[in-house]
């Protein structure tokens, strides 16, 4: 394990400093590095605490080969493209380069195999092995062009250290490898969209821990592609550079929670916790949505239709929406936990039913009968005990 885990920090490292010389280490490449970053670290700490779990390794495996195709292909710019091939080397970072393809491969594995690494059944090794097949095809392809390149001294990179017959292969004499990849590249997206759908289906049809572990993946899944996509579109579709800085931040920052939703539920650590961080990312989410909305409109109001000037305008909207914050937040909140936070919002309704009992209640062994009750239905506790004082 402290081998894997030396061996990562070096890969890591690599693409760093390479990233760094070779100029290529700007804002929108951080992204992917921080990501199977997070990935690897994610992987390290499962096999650590779960060593015969498969998906540590997987995790582990996949981030440390992304970060190993990042730092060869930016070390092959370094090489080719600005010192001219003179660098030692360099025909090993060129066949290392297409080990990006091995990151996916594992993951779409993750996918299936979560959370505990086994096959699900076994009809789904006839989809098993003709993915891997397909994958060792596509990578060995890959390595036999590379070395067909590097024998001939015909190294060309595009800007981010891939082989330019990788980018347009039947201009370069290739065609079958177009082929291949074209049907890896279906073959990737079916084999990952038909395992979603069975952890879906799994989802719906289990319970227990089992169902809360699907529950941080999907949250995690759900989180990662809706503000991803979203931060996404933002940082490119305006020209505020402080939206499109909070866009791109928001899409870098939502990639993590794929990995990290997959860590948790693979540990069980907090599994409990999910209905609550779900509930709060969505009614969080809607609130800001809403708040924004309501911001906007009254500026436009104020600035279009009323003769009022733009920066009274924009202190009289920041006032109410500030006024709305607290109300709007309660209110929402309360719709979505009864929808996402069940167990919570049967909770404080029973509080609130003991609440009211209460008020008029006049027999203390009632009452305290009634108090270990809604304790047992509100928290569900292994035991309950009340102790009266009776001093004085």
């Amino acid at each position: 394990m402290l081998v894997l885990a030396a061996l990562l920090l070096t890969a890591f490292g690599a693409a760093a400093v390479f990233g760094l010389a070779a100029h290529r280490l700007t804002g929108s490449d951080s992204a992917p590095v921080a990501a199977c970053l997070a990935l690897a670290a994610v992987g390290c700490v499962i096999a650590w605490h779960r060593p015969g779990n498969p998906m540590g390794w997987i995790l582990a495996g996949a981030g440390g080969l992304q970060a190993l195709s990042a730092a060869s292909g930016s070390y092959s710019v370094l090489d080719y493209r600005l010192h001219h091939g003179t660098l030692p080397l360099g025909p090993v970072a060129v066949l290392i380069q297409p080990a990006w393809a091995a990151t996916f491969t594992l993951l779409g594995l993750g996918i299936l195999l979560f959370p505990d690494g086994r096959l699900p059944s076994v009809r789904w090794r006839l989809m098993l092995w003709p993915y891997l097949g397909l994958a060792a095809l596509y990578l060995g392809g890959a390595v036999l062009i590379a070395a067909g390149d590097i024998a001939t001294h015909d190294i060309r990179l595009d800007s981010g250290g891939t082989l330019l017959v990788f980018d347009n292969p039947s201009q370069h004499g290739a065609a079958w490898w177009g082929d291949v990849q074209g049907t890896f590249l279906i073959v990737l997206a079916v084999c990952w969209l038909s395992w979603l759908a069975r952890q879906v289906i799994g989802y719906r049809h289990t319970g227990g821990e089992r169902r809360l572990q699907l529950k941080w993946l999907l949250g995690g899944g759900a989180i990662c592609v809706v503000f991803g996509v979203g931060g996404f579109l933002l940082s490119i579709s305006t020209t505020n550079p402080v939206l499109a800085g909070i866009g791109s931040v928001a899409g870098q920052a939502a990639i993590l929670a794929l990995p990290l939703s997959i860590g948790l539920g693979i540990l069980k650590f907090r599994l409990y916790d999910i209905d609550r961080i779900i509930s709060r990312t969505v009614s969080y989410t809607m609130l800001t949505g809403l708040l924004v909305a309501v911001y906007a409109g009254l500026v436009l109001l104020a600035t279009r239709v009323l003769p009022i000037s733009s920066s009274v305008a924009v202190a009289g909207a920041t006032l109410a929406v500030a006024a709305l914050f607290n109300q709007v937040r309660h209110r929402l909140q309360r719709s979505v936990d009864r929808r996402f936070n069940r167990a919570r919002y049967d909770a404080d309704q029973e509080v609130a039913a003991f609440a009211g009992r209460l008020s008029g209640a006049t027999d203390l062994a009632a009452i305290r009968d009634d108090l270990a009750t809604v304790v047992q239905r509100a928290l569900e506790p292994t035991c309950v005990s009340v102790w009266i004082s009776t001093h004085g």
